[in-house]
């Protein structure tokens, strides 16, 4: 038998071999299912033989030897048929068409249905048992391993080769019901194994067992696979044509994924976490993408990228030869080309970050406040000759530094600390503190609380305030509160005051530093949404309590704050209690760390940024156009292969 170009060779003996046949026919059309290999089925089919045989498939004395490897029998397309003069075969129509053959003649395409059914009479002809890897377990290990390409593991071949997985299943579903749960399966074990880190947010809650953490990990990850769900209906309803794989399939569901994705980080406040295009930030130059197109669009082509590899399985080299070639372009190319950015003078301004290594679990402890306070303004540093920026993490400044509340709501006097952090900072200095903010009702009760962060100046005032906008909900604030907190429920963070959302991405100028942009913690995973594009800031300050993301949810958090440098073309500043603090430039290099559960603070001169961005520019407006060209590829090649 001429050998089908995706198909691989592998001898099993009939007699007691498990052959896996699984294979269906419906409106004339065979519908195939993941297969194993089999070598050397030879036999002689019959009418009569005890296999039912349809009018309009009359073999005569036939020989089948085929060459099957683990893909599909649909995808057969040439199989030696030896002994047949004529036969009625059906095309992917259905309409009935007569083919004429001669000794050790390829069956051309149209005869594909035939085909799969004489190979299972075949096989049953042989006893060789049938049985087949359910394709569900196949997609929950692909979604398992895809997570594996995020930080800190950093996988990503894995997630490539994962999604191609993913991929294939979906093309070879019988129905778009089908697709569908496939996908949403290969969602549930991604998000899950991904967003595995919410459970050791549970440890620090004393109103809910730490063991809801498990469930919340699942529960969520039910949600978040309804979001690959779509993207794989759509590209099986939208670019499955042919029995295999082609480019036209790739670039479909390369222009759902950008869409879905999109989606996911809008859809009841938006939950952006481990966007797919993140895997590359090992490899710079496919990272850097995103300062053009945006993450999304990034997501979506590295899907395209999985296409590719999947068609490359196939034997299909034209489109995945010009994905590797596009790619290896960009690997290399990029850091040959990058200029390296200028030397900085003596006197330039200077950022100081600090981590003082506290975690949730002393929260609750006598003179938690006091020792925090005194750990930050240790490690604070001195003044020097250059203005310094000092950074502090979200949250850890426990007492209140606005004046004008009630005095029973104060621990300390609000001008007192603000005065000892203004003693640390020389006359062009400025500091930049996480802190708590309380708004009250007309009748004098508080209302709500501000995740905030404060400029404090070197004379003590107040700068500025900034209030984290994109809360997270059931951390930050309790949904449904009158519902939801009678069944026992509780937000993550302690305390019962609900924090409430700010105006969106501000700039607060900082005397001597110019504007700067501020996004708490989560709102920097947020692409397109972290700067304020009326007032282009020269840095973004992202403090962030990370003490909660356990061992994973750390150094994927850092991975995406080094997507949005990327992506706006600024330098980012990220201070954590308890790690991973770091000064990343603009194009998303780590300049300096601070590791997990190490206190200490780094220093740097201030990077540059760079001018605006394409994306910069733009925004997720370039995602659109990225999705709608992939669409409008597809089409078209799909119109040409007619």
């Amino acid at each position: 038998m001429g050998r089908d170009a995706e198909l691989d060779t592998r001898r099993l003996q009939p007699g007691g071999q498990r052959f896996p046949v699984g294979y269906a026919q419906h409106d004339a059309e065979v519908r195939h299912r993941h297969l194993m290999p089999v070598d050397c089925i030879a036999g002689r089919l019959r009418p009569g033989i005890g296999v039912e045989v349809r009018d309009d498939l009359v073999p005569a004395e036939v020989k089948v030897d085929p060459v099957i490897a683990a893909a599909s029998f649909a995808a057969a397309q040439h199989v030696t048929i030896e002994g047949a003069r004529r036969l009625q075969v059906v095309n992917r129509k259905g309409e009935m068409k007569g083919t004429e053959l001669g000794h050790g003649t390829s069956v051309a395409h149209r005869a594909r249905a035939y085909t799969c059914e004489l190979l299972a009479r075949a096989a049953k002809a042989h006893d060789i048992r049938a049985v087949r890897f359910p394709p569900a377990l196949l997609v929950l290990l692909a979604g398992a391993v895809s997570a594996l390409g995020f930080a800190p593991l950093q996988w990503w071949p894995l997630t490539l080769a994962a999604f191609a997985l993913w991929l294939h299943c979906v093309h070879g579903a019988p129905s778009l019901k089908s697709a569908l749960w496939r996908s949403w399966l290969f969602g549930v074990a991604h998000f899950t194994i991904g967003n595995n880190w919410i459970q050791h947010a549970f440890d620090y809650q004393d109103r809910m067992p730490p063991a809801l953490g498990y469930f919340a990990v699942v529960g969520l990850a039910l949600y978040l696979a309804v979001y690959p769900m779509l993207a794989g209906g759509l590209a099986w309803r939208l670019g499955r044509r042919e029995t295999r794989p082609d480019a036209a399939f790739a670039l479909s569901a390369g222009a759902a994924w950008i869409a879905t994705e999109w989606l996911r980080a809008v859809m009841f406040t938006g939950y952006a976490w481990n966007p797919v295009g993140v895997i590359w930030l090992p490899v710079p130059g496919l990272a850097h993408l995103a300062a053009w197109v945006g993450t999304y669009a990034l997501s979506g082509l590295t899907v395209v990228a999985a296409g590719a590899l999947l068609l490359a399985w196939h034997r299909r080299w034209h489109f995945p030869a010009g994905i590797a070639v596009a790619g290896l372009a960009l690997a290399i190319g990029w850091p040959l080309l990058h200029a390296a950015d200028p030397a900085l003078p003596d006197d330039a301004p200077r950022v100081r970050v600090v981590q003082p290594n506290i975690g949730q679990e002393h929260v609750a402890d006598d003179g938690y406040a006091a020792e925090v306070f005194d750990r930050l303004l240790r490690l604070s540093g001195r003044p020097g000759a250059a203005p310094r920026l000092v950074v502090w993490p979200e949250g850890t400044l426990n007492y209140y530094v606005e004046d004008g509340y009630p005095p029973y709501w104060y621990d300390a006097n609000p001008a007192l600390v603000r005065a000892q952090i203004a003693r640390l900072l020389g006359p062009r200095d400025a500091a930049l503190v996480g802190g708590t903010a309380l708004f009250f009702d007309p009748r004098g009760q508080v209302a709500s609380a501000g995740n905030s962060v404060f400029a404090v100046l070197p004379d003590g005032r107040l700068g500025g305030r900034y209030d984290k906008a994109h809360l997270v909900p059931y951390g930050e604030y309790l949904p449904m509160r009158p519902l939801l907190q009678p069944l026992g429920l509780s937000r993550l963070v302690m305390g019962d005051i609900d924090f409430a959302p700010g105006p969106g991405p501000r700039s607060v100028a900082v005397p001597g530093f110019g504007p700067v942009g501020m996004q708490i913690c989560y709102e920097i995973i947020f692409s397109g949404q972290v700067v304020d594009r009326a007032h282009r800031p020269r840095l973004l300050f992202n403090p962030s309590n990370d003490a909660w993301f356990g061992a994973w949810g750390p150094p994927q958090h850092l991975a995406q704050a080094r997507m949005r440098a990327i992506e706006e073309g600024l330098p980012i500043l990220r201070s954590t209690p308890t790690g991973i603090s770091a000064i990343i430039d603009a194009d998303g290099r780590l300049l300096a760390t601070i590791p997990q559960g190490r206190a200490g603070a780094i220093e740097l001169p201030l990077p540059p940024a760079h001018p605006p961005t394409l994306f910069a520019r733009f925004g997720n407006g370039i995602a659109a156009i990225v999705g709608l060209f992939l669409a409008l590829a597809a089409v078209a090649l799909r119109r040409r292969s007619r």
